[in-house]
C-alpha cells in the first residue's frame, strides 16, 4: 500500500483593511494554485483583514455563521474542489456575552463544508523593538489542540505565536499529526531573529512537515510583517521560501517521508514522562 501524498500550496499575502479586496486576492491565488495541481491550499493569519483599529474590526466581522469571509472562502473551496485551509480569520465569538473576538483557523473540505477549526491558544502580548502588541485585549484564547485529515495526511493546527510553544506540536505529533500549519503575521524584528529557527525546529524535533504561510511587507495601516513563508520537510530542509511579496509556494507532502524520518530518529517513541524539578533546598550554613 502506497503512503498518501498531497499536492500543497502555501499562500503569502499582504492583507489590508478592505475585506472584499483581500478576498479577491485570495481567489486569484487559489485559482492559480488549483491550476498548478494543488489539492490543499493554506493561507496566512488574518487572511481577510489586517486592521489596527480594533473597534472597527469588531464592527465589521461576523460569527462563523454570518461572516462574509467565511461564506466566500467556503464557496471558493467548493468551486475549486480543494481543501482550503484558511490560516486565520478574526471572528466574533458564538459565546453569549463575549465581547472579545476569536482568531480562528478553518479547514474547508472540497465540498465547501468546514471540517475543523482551531482558535489560537497563545496570544501575542509583547513589547519588542518599539512595537507593542496586546492580543489578549481583544482576542479570546482557544483551549483545544486540533488535528484534521486532508487528502490522507493528518494536519495539526497552530497560529503564529503558537510556534514558540513546542509542547503544542509534540502533543499534535503524538496524536498522529504529520504536517503542522503555522499561518503567521510575524513582526519584522522577531522574524529576522527567530522565524526560520523556530519553524525548522518544530519540523525537526517532530519529524513533520511545516507549512508556514505568512503576511509580508508594508500594510495599509503602516505595520510591517516579515513574510518569508516557508515549506519545510520533516528533516528540516527548506523546500520553498518566499521573500516579502505576495506569492504562492508549492510542494508535495509525502506521508512516507514522514514515516522514514521518524524511523531514523524515533523521538516520538522515545518520549517519556518525567517529574518536574524539586524546589531547591536552602542549605543552612554551619
Amino acid at each position: 500500500m502506497h503512503a498518501p501524498k498531497l499536492s500543497a500550496a502555501c499562500m503569502q499575502l499582504r492583507s489590508g483593511a478592505d475585506i472584499a479586496a483581500n478576498l479577491r486576492t485570495v481567489r486569484g491565488f487559489a485559482r492559480e494554485a488549483r491550476a498548478e495541481g494543488a489539492q490543499y491550499i493554506l493561507t496566512p493569519e488574518n487572511t481577510s483583514i489586517m486592521e489596527e483599529d480594533k473597534e472597527r474590526l469588531r464592527g465589521i466581522v461576523g460569527t462563523m455563521k454570518d461572516d462574509e469571509a467565511v461564506r466566500t472562502l467556503s464557496e471558493l473551496a467548493q468551486e475549486l474542489e480543494v481543501f482550503l485551509h484558511v490560516g486565520s480569520l478574526p471572528l466574533r465569538s458564538d459565546e453569549q456575552g463575549e465581547k472579545r473576538l476569536v482568531n480562528r483557523s478553518i479547514l474547508f473540505g472540497p465540498d465547501g463544508r468546514p471540517l475543523a477549526f482551531y482558535d489560537k491558544i497563545h496570544l501575542f502580548d509583547v513589547d519588542v523593538k518599539g512595537e507593542h502588541h496586546r492580543e489578549s485585549a481583544y482576542i479570546r484564547p482557544g483551549e483545544q489542540a486540533v488535528m484534521a485529515n486532508a487528502g490522507g495526511l493528518r494536519i495539526g493546527f497552530s497560529i503564529c505565536y503558537d510556534v514558540r510553544f513546542p509542547g503544542l506540536y509534540r502533543t499534535l505529533a503524538l496524536a498522529g499529526a504529520q504536517v503542522f500549519t503555522i499561518p503567521a503575521a510575524f513582526t519584522v524584528p522577531t522574524g529576522r531573529a527567530h522565524w526560520h529557527v523556530l519553524t525548522r525546529a518544530r519540523a525537526i524535533e517532530n519529524g513533520a512537515y511545516v507549512l508556514a504561510a505568512a503576511q509580508g511587507g508594508l500594510h495599509e495601516s503602516g505595520r510591517f510583517t516579515y513574510g518569508h513563508s516557508l515549506i519545510i520537510s520533516p528533516w528540516g530542509d527548506i523546500i520553498a521560501e518566499a521573500g516579502e511579496e505576495p506569492t504562492v509556494l508549492y510542494a508535495t507532502l509525502d506521508a512516507g517521508h514522514v514515516a522514514r524520518v521518524r524511523q531514523q530518529i524515533p523521538v516520538l517513541q522515545h518520549e517519556r514522562p518525567f517529574a518536574r524539578p524539586a524546589t531547591p533546598r536552602v542549605l543552612r550554613s554551619v
